[in-house]
């Protein structure tokens, strides 16, 4: 059995959370060049990566859960959270540290009373209505998605801009993971528009070197 779950573990305070989204690898398979997934993680990781959102849109799911597992043994000795995009079955099987919804997923409400309460969910957000109808509900971070246009993902809203990602800062004390077209040439602007975290795709799955990558990223905060 994979899970580490205990029934006395609190939810993580937004505070940790912010600090566990700081620099979030959201894996792509289709980006890693035909490397293994594991490897470019594992570099990733090691040059400061904090997180990493396990993505897997086409894999079944006997092959998600297994790819899930081996990625949480991996990560769970470096103190380094997965995050299961989408799939509380997945999250639950693996014993994954945080779950990811989009707006069309799992209701919040309804994914909390299934998860252990120190799992911590993130919602992306498209709208300010999003932004404002997140304040009601049990949330731990919002993924602004996305903030620039971004090959990696065709099905997603107008991008929100630096001065999107401005606005929804001055409407929530949440903790912002910005996602979308971010690479190391406007991530400091991203940050300055108030994203506590950078959810990066290509910028790590493909780079030749991901943990010099993550070095380069990690040095902006």
């Amino acid at each position: 059995m994979h899970s580490a779950f205990s029934s006395d573990v609190a939810r993580p305070d937004r505070a940790a959370v912010a600090d566990l989204v700081r620099l979030y690898l959201v894996t792509d398979q289709q980006a890693l060049r035909g490397r293994n997934l594991t490897d470019v993680v594992m570099a990733a990781v090691q040059g400061g990566a904090t997180c990493v959102q396990l993505r897997e849109k086409t894999s079944n799911t006997r092959d998600f859960v297994a790819l899930a597992c081996a990625l949480n043994d991996l990560l769970t000795p470096l103190g380094v959270p997965l995050v299961i995009n989408d799939r509380i079955d997945v999250a639950l099987a693996c014993g994954a540290q945080g779950v990811h919804l989009g707006q069309s997923d799992m209701p919040v409400g309804l994914a909390r009373q299934l998860l252990p309460a120190q799992v911590f969910i993130g919602l992306s957000v498209e709208t300010l209505d999003d932004v404002h109808r997140a304040a009601s509900l049990p949330v731990d971070y919002l993924g602004v998605s996305p903030v620039f246009p971004t090959p990696t993902k065709s099905d997603t809203a107008p991008p929100w801009g630096l001065a999107g990602l401005s606005a929804v800062r001055a409407v929530t004390q949440l903790p912002l993971v910005a996602i979308g077209g971010i690479h190391l040439s406007n991530a400091a602007e991203v940050l300055a528009a108030g994203a506590n975290g950078l959810a990066v795709v290509s910028a790590l799955c493909s780079a030749d070197d991901p943990a010099a990558a993550a070095r380069a990223f990690r040095a902006l905060f």
